[in-house]
């Protein structure tokens, strides 16, 4: 990653900077959002700008980035950088402001965009899946009525520092963040969902959980094939009954969850420790529906 975008210019990485005043950097007030390429066209775009737009609206940031002048700066951004599929990451952050909590609106936002490769998975992670691990980190409370995809990411930090600190109990896992009252809530850059007895559960966003555009995709295609699907609150017990576990993200698309780590150490292997029937359905007709191909 040789090349990053600030403010509409694609500039050398050295040269993509903020001030130290920007709000972004003093008091992470910023938003950012990842997603990435099919064949060099953003999947779900629109979706990703329109929650920026509202999360923006509510922090006082001016938002007028149209899909299409966002679609450019990527084509630009991964022409530099040499990448067709690629991993990105746009970031909008206050902008310049005195020292000190706001009194009113920002005026003069910093956009930026990151595009890299996309990493590369183990050949048998969509077939024999990775480990949740759970965490004792709790999920922290959203930031307004509805979780943020902020800049102030302290909560997930301390989560995938207790994750490292398991070494190799847990190489390659995901962590699971349960909430204050022992709820499911989510991975720690992830959605979860299971399946249980032929229906479809997720935690709901009354956890605090951030609701992801992938996860509102796969609701949407559970709905299509007629697969019932329950929103709820859910505990890690409840979890540990399933037949079917996968996360979500924009980037991971469905990975497919084969191992369940207690706290304690306990471990239970789910779907015989390969992919289910009903996540690999559903992963088949996301990637449909993004342009995969292999």
């Amino acid at each position: 990653m040789q090349y990053a975008a600030i403010n509409g210019n694609v500039v050398h990485m050295a040269a993509a900077v903020v001030p130290v005043t920007d709000h972004g950097f003093l008091y992470g007030l910023g938003l950012f959002e990842t997603f990435r390429t099919y064949q060099g066209v953003p999947f779900l775009l629109e979706r990703h700008l329109e929650r920026m737009a509202a999360g923006c609206a509510e922090l006082g940031i001016p938002f007028t980035t149209t899909v299409e002048e966002l679609k450019n700066w990527i084509d630009r951004l991964l022409q530099a950088n040499g990448l067709r599929d690629a991993y990105v990451r746009y970031t909008v952050s206050a902008g310049e402001a005195a020292l000190g909590l706001p009194s009113g609106d920002y005026e003069r936002p910093n956009h930026i965009v990151f595009a890299k490769a996309l990493p590369e998975p183990s050949p048998s992670l969509y077939e024999k899946g990775k480990m949740l691990q759970c965490l004792s980190t709790v999920r922290n409370t959203p930031e307004g009525n509805i979780r943020f995809k902020s800049l102030h990411y302290m909560n997930s930090i301390l989560a995938k520092r207790e994750l490292n600190g398991y070494g190799k109990l847990a190489q390659g896992a995901e962590g699971l963040q349960l909430t204050r009252e022992g709820h499911v809530a989510e991975g720690i850059v992830s959605n979860v969902f299971w399946v249980r007895q032929g229906v479809l559960h997720t935690p709901s966003t009354e956890t605090g959980i951030l609701p992801g555009i992938t996860r509102a995709a796969v609701l949407e295609l559970a709905a299509d094939m007629g697969l019932v699907s329950a929103e709820g609150l859910y505990t890690w017990n409840e979890l540990q009954e399933a037949d079917e576990i996968f996360l979500t993200g924009s980037v991971a698309e469905l990975v497919p969850v084969t191992t369940l780590r207690g706290q304690n150490g306990n471990e239970t292997i789910i779907s015989n420790g390969h992919i289910g029937p009903v996540t690999a359905a559903l992963l088949g007709m996301y990637r449909q529906k993004a342009g995969y191909t292999s």
